[in-house]
């Protein structure tokens, strides 16, 4: 599939991180508002360093860019603006829903409560919607609160979640360094999660292997996993035919959404290539997979490029893009209405149709 017909396409996208996906030109001029130096001054040439920076395939490095753009999400009008543009940005690109996540107990240094945060992000999402439907796209989006793994906090992020449910947060998730910080340390979030009905995703399986999505999916359930990359690991592929091992198998017979970003999981080090990338072999087993971004600043990427590379490697075409796009549907942290109208009413009309575009 060329470009175009990717972006024109309906697309959504489940694992976004607002941090990650600051305009370079935005982190410019809000650095230089509270006089937060930069590595680079001219757009293109900071976007090259974050990119640069972010290619040290290790996920603690990668994570280390992360001091610029969470400097300048310090007040209520930053987070808003930058909220706004990324839900902007994303339907440009063709994406018909997105949940974008993002850390609130790291917004807090100027002075924000962790509600200013989650009520000016927000404010930038629903003020992205409507911009972007004034440039002529329709986008819905929601907010994932993440907790960091390695702090203390993820409870209370969790109980702030719960909080402003129905006011634009749709899920929990934790984030940050996954090795030496397993899932279930953080059980007791979790279960007060699930005795609140709350969804939540967690990352696992990027950094560490098959036994960080077991503490996810089996001591914690998760109703997602971020990346999961590395589930490839309990399928013994020696042979004729592939065998899954217990936790492959459960994943994929339940139906649990593998949240995978490709570019980035070349930079954290979670696949050496695109091409031996486990996606496709994961797609082709039957897991329900879904293609995002991760971070489009640190990878110099949108959703139409990550279908793309796919499409430019295993030869994936408009029926891999459709699916893709109805499985992230599927396993959108929306009501079930919801959901069957964003699948029967916006994306399946555009892919039934050869050459419309959303």
């Amino acid at each position: 599939m060329s470009h175009e017909e990717i972006r024109s396409a309906p697309k959504v996208v489940l694992h976004e991180h607002l941090d990650g996906g600051l305009r370079p030109q935005t982190l410019i001029e809000l650095a230089d508002e509270i006089g937060h130096a930069l590595p680079a001054h001219e757009p293109e040439q900071l976007a090259d360093w974050f990119y640069d920076a972010a290619n040290s395939h290790s996920l603690e490095r990668y994570l280390e860019t992360f001091d610029h753009t969470i400097a300048v999400l310090q007040s209520p009008d930053n987070c808003a603006r930058v909220a706004a543009e990324a839900v902007q940005d994303l339907a440009a690109d063709g994406v018909v829903y997105a949940e974008l996540r993002y850390a609130p107990e790291q917004q807090l240094q100027r002075g924000m409560s962790l509600g200013e945060v989650v009520e000016a992000t927000v404010a930038g999402i629903v003020e992205g919607e409507r911009l972007a439907a004034e440039a002529g796209h329709t986008i819905k989006a929601g907010t994932i609160l993440c907790g960091m793994r390695h702090a203390n906090r993820v409870k209370e992020i969790a109980e702030l979640a719960v909080a402003y449910r129905d006011k634009g947060v749709v899920g929990f998730d934790i984030a940050g360094a996954e090795i030496g910080h397993a899932p279930e340390v953080h059980r007791d979030a979790f279960d007060y999660l699930r005795s609140e009905c709350m969804p939540f995703t967690i990352h696992a399986g990027e950094s560490v292997g098959p036994r960080s999505i077991h503490g996810a999916v089996a001591l914690c359930g998760a109703d997602r996993i971020g990346h999961g990359v590395k589930l490839i690991e309990d399928i013994d592929r020696s042979g004729d035919e592939p065998r899954l091992g217990r936790l492959a198998a459960y994943i994929r017979d339940r139906r649990i959404a593998l949240e995978v970003c490709p570019s980035s999981n070349l930079q954290t080090g979670a696949a050496d290539s695109i091409a031996t990338h486990p996606v496709n072999a994961l797609y082709e087993l039957g897991f329900r997979i879904t293609v995002n971004n991760d971070n489009r600043l640190m990878s110099r990427t949108h959703t139409s490029r990550e279908f793309q590379l796919l499409s430019e490697t295993f030869g994936w075409g408009r029926a891999e893009l459709e699916r893709c796009t109805v499985n992230a549907a599927e396993a959108a942290f929306l009501p079930y209405p919801e959901r069957r109208r964003l699948i029967d009413e916006v994306i399946r009309p555009v892919y039934a149709t050869p050459g419309q575009s959303a």
